[in-house]
């Protein structure tokens, strides 16, 4: 669920556009980006016109012109948007004096998997996918910003704990990456709309688990 007081002011990057300078051209560019996403969610990409966008938001065309370029722009400024609030509860900084890198580890995964189950998200992840297919600089563009970005926080945690000693990580990246492979089959199943099997514990369990061979993996032999 979006959180549209929480994220007001949170950047659109949309390249060329106007960024409003005042609240209420924040509160307008905002509603016209939450409509936009509650229509595309509700009736795909394709099937939304620019003037529906208005007539659900209200305003006019011009504002979307100016402040996202274009309807693809919109969708881009859209991505961004969710893409902050994801961060915001998934990526929370390493605090080594009140955590252990197992806990902060694992507690990473919970949260991405508790986010990617929410209806919303698994069907906003769909349609980003949908859209890749036939935009490859968006696809580019969102991988940078997204999977690539949230591996790069991990791995910055990985070397700073290769650097103390606290584990054996030559390679963080490769690493970070073989971490989020963790929950890849999860990932896909909801991608695919398929049941989920287990329980809330039972993931828990899971992600515990496969964490622990994560970090069996990179001690000193």
């Amino acid at each position: 669920m979006l959180n549209p007081m929480a994220n007001l002011e949170a950047t659109v990057e949309v390249n060329g556009c106007d960024l409003p300078h005042t609240r209420r051209g924040l509160e307008r560019r905002l509603a016209l980006l939450l409509s936009a996403n509650t229509l595309f969610l509700e009736r795909g990409y394709d099937a939304v016109s620019l003037d529906d966008i208005v007539q659900h938001a209200g305003g006019s065309k011009a504002s979307i012109y100016k402040y996202f370029g274009n309807k693809e722009g919109l969708f881009t400024a859209i991505c961004d948007y969710r893409r902050e609030q994801f961060f915001n509860d998934i990526c929370i900084p390493f605090d080594a004096e009140h955590s252990d890198l197992r806990n902060y580890l694992i507690n990473t995964l919970i949260n991405f998997n508790k986010h990617i189950v929410q209806p919303e998200n698994a069907a906003f992840m769909r349609l980003v996918i949908e859209q890749s297919q036939v935009n490859p600089t968006l696809a580019l563009y969102l991988h940078e910003k997204g999977p690539k970005h949230i591996q790069f926080a991990i791995s910055q945690e990985l070397a700073q704990a290769h650097q103390k000693g606290t584990l054996v990580c030559e390679n963080p990246v490769y690493s970070a990456q073989l971490y989020f492979g963790i929950l890849r089959n999860l990932e896909w199943r909801i991608l695919m709309n398929l049941p989920i099997e287990e329980n809330e514990q039972e993931t828990t369990n899971y992600i515990s688990y496969c964490v622990d061979r994560f970090l069996d993996g990179h001690q000193k032999r």
